[in-house]
């Protein structure tokens, strides 16, 4: 199973990172125009782009260190990692880090709630919202995000600000980020670890406040996946509330019911679980089916569009450095912390693998452009996953453990 997810996760994301070594490959490779070399207009495919020289340094030495570390061959850094990986904080000290980690958050964003948005799609937002009420969902004729909608109504209305409901979801989704990892590797400083990546990430400031491109359906659906780990019922609902916060999250389905069938809950819960996101797609075929007017429309595969979709996140994460640069040292990590049964590692390949095939297939498939803000949601994957590399937790271990003493 970690060699099947590994292999097209690795293949996926050098592709995407080949982007950031030689951004004009893609220009020059679907370009309509093929000038000479000899040419002034020429273009050269191979020019290295600015990130290329870390990308490649920091690889080649964070390989290194791995392969030192798996062959001992420095006792000093197993024992500087076997410290690191068991370290742990007391309970009262990881929530005054969380209430400090929140804090630093409101005081690097809580500026911008007074500003006016400049995005583009501000001010069609601001309108559809301001046109919107509960009879537009009951008895609207096409799919659109009410969810969303309802909140920024609420956030306008009741608040006087549209940015409010925005705020608070990033604040939920630091939160949230915290609480997910702690679950899955049973350790606060991980969760911890995970939400200060997360904290870190410009994407994710960037668009922390925004209304236009909001994170209610990423807070919405990493919700979903934490409640199949601690009250699976409800899990269903709030994925379908993610759907309508943002359709997008209909491609995200296929990661949810791996994660099901990599989670530890009792075999029974799977069945029915499973079978609950069953129910779902049907009903999502259905409605596609029946509603005409859609969000997406349907396009023929466009080649070209589905080569070019591989260089967005190269592109649109640039300025978030540390995503990627050790975006492919972690996910080679892992590979190698889930051959040794590290609980869910194999889940956030999936992730990542998921989340960078967005961008060509929404390209390729729909008339939609792609937005950098969707790419949030890979900066909470990549977080989780560093927190994962700290965890213990491995599958064997979990299978030990008596129903009544298994972690929730």
């Amino acid at each position: 199973m970690s060699w099947a997810v590994f292999i097209p996760t690795i293949i996926v994301l050098i592709l995407c990172l080949s982007f950031a070594i030689f951004p004009a490959l893609i220009t020059r490779s679907f370009s309509p125009v093929q000038g000479l070399v000899t040419s002034q207009d020429y273009v050269n495919p191979f020019e290295p782009g600015i990130l290329a020289a870390p990308l490649i340094i920091v690889n080649l030495i964070v390989l290194g260190i791995g392969i030192l570390y798996y062959k001992k061959k420095i006792p000093v850094l197993t024992r500087i990692i076997h410290s690191i990986s068991n370290f742990e904080l007391s309970k009262r000290k990881a929530m005054i880090a969380v209430i400090v980690l929140i804090a630093i958050f409101i005081g690097l964003t809580a500026g911008t709630l007074e500003k006016e948005e400049t995005w583009v799609d501000y001010k069609d937002v601001k309108e559809r919202v301001q046109g919107w009420d509960i009879t537009t969902f009951i008895f609207g004729k096409t799919f659109e995000p009410h969810i969303r909608y309802l909140l920024l109504s609420i956030s306008l209305k009741d608040f006087g600000n549209i940015r409010i409901i925005p705020f608070l979801a990033s604040v939920a989704l630091l939160v949230l980020t915290y609480f997910f990892t702690k679950n899955i590797t049973q350790k606060r400083f991980a969760g911890l670890v995970s939400m200060g990546l997360l904290l870190q990430s410009q994407i994710f400031l960037g668009y922390s406040t925004t209304a236009s491109y909001d994170n209610i359906w990423i807070l919405m659906y990493l919700f979903s996946l934490y409640l199949i780990q601690k009250f699976w019922p409800p899990s269903p609902v709030s994925f379908i509330l993610s759907i309508f916060s943002k359709a997008l999250t209909v491609a995200f389905l296929p990661m949810t019911l791996y994660f099901i069938a990599r989670s530890t809950i009792s075999k029974k819960s799977k069945i029915i679980s499973l079978a609950s996101y069953g129910i779902i797609t049907i009903a999502m075929i259905a409605a596609i089916s029946v509603i005409k007017g859609s969000t997406t429309d349907m396009v023929s595969f466009d080649g070209t569009q589905f080569w070019q979709g591989f260089s967005a996140m190269a592109m649109q994460m640039r300025f978030d450095y540390i995503i990627v640069l050790f975006l492919l040292p972690l996910t080679v990590m892992l590979f190698f912390a889930s051959r040794k049964g590290v609980l869910h590692a194999d889940s956030i390949m999936i992730f990542i693998l998921v989340i960078l095939l967005t961008a060509p297939l929404l390209l390729s498939l729909t008339t939609q452009t792609n937005q950098p803000y969707r790419f949030v949601l890979l900066s909470v994957f990549f977080a989780i996953g560093v927190g994962i590399l700290l965890s213990k937790r491995t599958r064997e271990q979990n299978k030990l453990l008596p129903s009544t003493q298994k972690p929730i």
